[in-house]
Order: C-alpha cells, then structure tokens, then sequence
C-alpha cells in the first residue's frame, strides 16, 4: 500500500531507529515553550476557528464556529403541536444517551431502586465510549495515590479544571475499576491475576488500565449486557428535540421524536440524566475526527436553551495520532497507548521531534508544527503527516508485543496492506474530544437548572482545557453513577410542576430580536453529509 516515495522515508526512519532507541527520553517541554508552542500552532489559537456567540447564557463567548451554528439555529420542533397536558410518559429517572455514562446513570438508577427509562437516538451503545482504545485511569496500586493522580489531572488541563470536579473523579476511580470488574470486564491482566497498567500522555504513574486495544468496547460489552439482563427499560433511535421544563424553571423530562416513524411523544421526569456526548461530528476548523455518527452535540444546545451555561467551549482536543494514511481511514484513532509502549513520533528524515508522551494538545501542536516546516510526509491525496514508529514496540517489549497488546489496530492496517509491526504509520491530529461542556457541581447537578444532571463528555469543567488519556472513559462512569446516586435521595421529594416549552418559544424569539439568521434547525440530530457538500 506504502509508495515508493514513502518507502523511502520510511527507509530513513528505520536508519534512525538504532540510534533513538539508544538514547535517553527526549526532553519534555519547558512551561514557557509549551505556552508558546500552543499558542503558536495549535487550532484554538487560529483567528478564523472561532466567535462569539450573540444569544443566551454565554452570550459574547468564544466558542467553534460549527457550535455557534447550531446555537443560533431555531428548533425544528413545531412546539406549538405539542401537547403537555397529559404526558405518553412518565418516569422517576429520564436518562438521555445511551453511551457509557448513560447506561452507568441508568444502572445505577435501577439499583437505588428508581424507576428509570433510557433513551438513545441510535442503538444502545452507539457512543464514542465504544471507540475508546488505550484505557482507563485509576490510582489503585501501591505506588500510586489519587493525590498524584490529581496532580496529574490539573496539570494536564492546564490548572484550568475545577478542583471539586476532579477531586471527585481521582476518588471514585478505584471503585470504578472495582465495579466494572465486579461485572464481568475483562481486563488486561498478569499470569498472576495483577490488572497491567501503562503510562499515558502526563501521567506520573502507571496507571492506565486496559483490555488490549479496545477498553472502550469491553467496558460498553460489560454494561450493555447488564441493561439487557436486567430488562432495564430503554428506547432506541429515539432523538430527543427538546428538554421539557415545568413552570417552575425546573427541567421536568423531553420531548421526543421515533427517528423510525417520525412520532413525536412527550416524557414526563422527577430527574434527567443528560448523557449525550460530544460534537466531534461537527468538524471542527475542518478536521477529520474520531467521533461515531451521532456526536452532534445536541444535549449542549437543547440545555442552552433552558439555560445552562456552558464553559470550556474554545477548547477542543485534537487527538495528536489520527491515521493520516490510507485516506480510507482518514481521522480515525491511533491510540495513545501505541505510544505508551515506546513508538516514538519523528519526521520524514526520521528524526524525532517532540516527547511522545507530552499532553495530547502539546503533541499535536507539535505534529502541526514540523509539518508547517516541511518535516512531516505529505501523501499523494496532499494529507501532510508524521510517522509513529511502531515497530519499537516489539524492539523494546520483545517480538509479538503489537500483536498481543493492539490486534485491533493490527488488524484495521492489515486490511489495506500494512504491517504496523515492521512499518510505520503514518499520523496527524485528528477531532477527539470536547475538553468543555454544561457546568455542573460534584453530584453532576446543572449549576444553572433544576432537576438536571449532565454525565460524561457534555459536562465541562472536569478536565480543563485539555483531557488527559483514560480520563474520559473515568469520568463517564464516575459522574454517571454519581448523577444517579444524588438523584436517588432527592426524587421522591420532587413534585412536576405544569409542564411548559416557553423557553425554547422565549430562545427563538431571541434570535429574531438578535437578527440571528439561523444557518440550520436545532438540535442537530444526525450531521448531514449530503447538503454540506
């Protein structure tokens, strides 16, 4: 599959290769050229990604001009149609999203006893916690503490997180791991049952635990099958349009749409678990990305509307490895723990240019960098790139490493003809991760509405302005269940009010005082490929 012109690079890569192995670590980055580096190249700090938003809580905020879009975008709900006088449902615990930290809110829900009901525009389980490879962070060994992984939490985000928000998730990690075991999740282990673990981008310790390459998937397996035998009640490709309030100013369930007849229903809710995710379909500044289908970030715009406030929304992750070649995977996940295991990141000439484990915004305004230089490999579709020299691992780790630790990985190169175990891959920063999000307290708790919890990567504040690796599939779970848990003590104390859309009525009246045009309807539910061409 390589060309000739890449094999030539990748001969030079290999030339190098003896002598990088023999020297020490490549030298991290002073906090001075960090600052620099960032500012210099990395895509929050280019003038034409972003502006600021004319309308609602954030109003004259910075954030991605594809999330502006969707803000300034009138409901597609026809609310006048709507009927809320009698509910078609009602329930204690409305979750919205069916990815890892819905279905942990939901399960967690069921077993305080609450009567709850999951929706999920697509199928249980289509969420990025599927997608997410390298690991999970939990400071449960001996040598690790989660004071240190705290330290290490703030520090990666730039000593931007909330503090009680990360206090939260380094303590609840050990129970997560512990928990999901309980369930059946099969981690990477020793022969003599210790769960392995590996450093990740601005980690201290070794602490990422793991199941191979695909963590995700196996935590989603694990929780997937517990709704399933649980019977929990769940609805699928059911899109939620808007957030219901009462009169009150309290959030009091959805409304929703069946993507398959088109109906409309009403859910009434004590309690609503807002899981919905990220918005890494909207291809920010014009990037590949990472995301599955239905990241579209429509719980952050149906929540404006009732008015939460966002924060963090002029900092979005580029993941610094997205395969940049063949073109048919173009964007997709190289996970960080290829580099945890020693492939180091170097240019054309074969030269390494940054620390492979630096924090994910430094590496990939590093990447950015040596390509604007004219180090990095540009491919024949003019995909500029960087190789990620694979083939240490099995140097460093003895023969059959990549093979045994990445089969997943191994297994999507091989399908167009590349050896990741004898050649490089090529690489360049791809749109992970939604660093901001819905402002919420400890228990997960809306700062701003009622009756609303905000789990997994919808909430911001927990990481600041940049995630460190295994991290998110944390606090998807640390937050989900802790969501649930707040909500169990106070459900039976919450009396609905007479329901009421007026805020999304008052938000669309706002744009037209605001001579807001309105580029698309909102939510948007799917990303349309076919109009935007």
């Amino acid at each position: 599959m390589y060309t000739p012109q890449m094999r030539e690079s990748i001969r030079m890569v290999e030339r190098t290769r003896g002598k990088r192995l023999e020297e020490e670590e490549y030298p991290t980055l002073q906090p001075d050229e960090k600052e620099r580096l960032l500012r210099d190249y990395h895509p929050d700090y280019r003038e034409d990604t972003q502006r600021e938003v004319r309308v609602g809580p954030n109003a004259g905020d910075k954030m991605p001009h594809e999330l502006v879009d969707c803000l300034e975008g009138r409901s597609e709900l026809d609310y006048e149609a709507v009927s809320l006088q009698n509910p078609d449902i009602d329930t204690e615990v409305l979750v919205i999203g069916g990815g890892g930290a819905g279905t942990a809110a939901a399960l967690t829900a069921q077993s305080e006893g609450l009567e709850v009901l999951l929706v999920t525009k697509l199928r249980l389980g289509d969420a990025n916690t599927m997608m997410a490879q390298g690991g999970i962070q939990a400071a449960d060994k001996p040598s690790d503490s989660p004071v240190q992984h705290y330290l290490d939490v703030i520090g990666g985000g730039g000593f931007t997180n909330e503090p009680q928000l990360v206090e939260a998730l380094v303590r609840d990690a050990p129970y997560i791991i512990k928990w999901l075991e309980e369930l059946g999740c099969m981690f990477s282990k020793s022969d003599d049952g210790t769960m392995l673990t590996i450093h990740g981008g601005g980690t201290s310790r070794k602490r990422m635990h793991f199941a191979r390459d695909y963590t995700g998937a196996e935590i989603m397996r694990t929780i997937r099958d517990e709704v399933i035998n649980r019977s929990l009640p769940t609805v699928e490709f059911c899109a939620v349009l808007e957030l219901l309030m009462d009169e009150e100013g309290r959030c009091a369930g959805a409304v929703v749409r069946n993507l398959d007849t088109g109906e409309v229903s009403t859910i009434r809710a004590r309690a609503t678990v807002l899981a919905t995710g990220g918005f890494g379909r909207l291809h920010v500044a014009g990037f590949p990305t990472t995301n599955h289908y239905g990241a579209t970030g429509d719980g952050l715009v149906m929540a404006y509307k009732a008015g939460a406030r966002l924060t963090f929304m002029d900092a979005v992750q580029y993941h610094p490895t997205g395969v940049a070649f063949p073109e048919q995977m173009l964007g997709q996940l190289v996970t960080e723990k290829v580099r945890g295991l020693g492939a180091q990141l170097v240019n054309s000439q074969g030269e390494q240019f940054v620390y492979p484990l630096e924090t994910r915004d430094a590496v990939s305004s590093a990447i950015i960098r040596e390509c604007d230089k004219g180090g990095g490999f540009v491919t024949p579709t003019d995909q500029a790139g960087v190789w990620l020299d694979s083939p240490m691992i099995d140097e460093i780790n003895g023969d059959g490493t990549v093979r045994r630790e990445l089969p997943a990985m191994v297994r999507q190169f091989e399908r167009f003809d590349i050896d990741m175990t004898a050649d490089p891959i090529l690489v360049y920063p791809t749109l992970h991760y939604q660093n901001g999000g819905i402002e919420i307290d400890e228990h997960a708790r809306s700062l701003q509405i009622p009756n609303l919890y905000v789990a997994g990567e919808a909430a911001g504040g927990i990481h600041g302005r940049n995630r460190l690796m295994g991290n998110s599939l944390l606090d998807i779970l640390v937050f989900g269940r802790r969501a649930a848990l707040h909500a169990s003590k106070v459900v039976d104390q919450i009396d609905v009010a007479p329901l009421t859309l007026q805020h999304v009525r008052e938000y669309d009246e706002t744009l037209k005082e605001a001579d807001v045009e309105g580029r698309q309807r909102s939510p948007m539910v799917l990303p349309d490929y076919v109009s935007s061409k």
